[in-house]
């Protein structure tokens, strides 16, 4: 039965967030860097084929991230990230599946999950 939200709609979709030490991948030779960005086509093309895949992107580091917040009604403006954290999102599968057991088993073929963590997480469904 697939997974409902706390209003009773159907969930069929999440986000797979794949946090990793940027410094592992800097680390690769050329050869394994390779080898690690066809290991993550083949996992696109497995989701395509299954029908599961709804999008996905690479972030640039987290250095090179911005952070607002609002603090006593002003905007402030920090540039990178707000933790500091040696693992970091470095990017995300958006995937349409039955159930949060599903997404979990798309998770642990994930690429990601081996050198890192992937987390699963529900995406609430907009009524706009």
């Amino acid at each position: 039965m697939p997974d409902t939200d706390c209003q009773g709609d159907f969930i069929v979709q999440y986000l797979l967030l794949i946090f990793s030490n940027p410094q592992v991948f800097m680390k690769m030779t050329p050869a394994e860097q390779q080898q690690g960005m066809a290991a993550y086509q083949a996992f696109t093309e497995a989701l395509k084929q299954r029908g599961a895949y709804l999008g996905s992107n690479r972030l640039r580091m987290a250095s090179d991230a911005t952070t607002v917040r609002i603090e006593d009604g002003k905007s402030r403006v920090l540039d990178g990230p707000f933790v500091d954290s040696k693992e970091e999102l470095g990017g995300y599968y958006l995937i349409d599946v039955a159930d949060l057991d599903a997404a979990i088993s798309w998770a642990a073929r994930c690429p990601g999950a081996s050198y890192g963590a992937v987390e699963v997480r529900p995406v609430w469904r907009g009524t706009a």
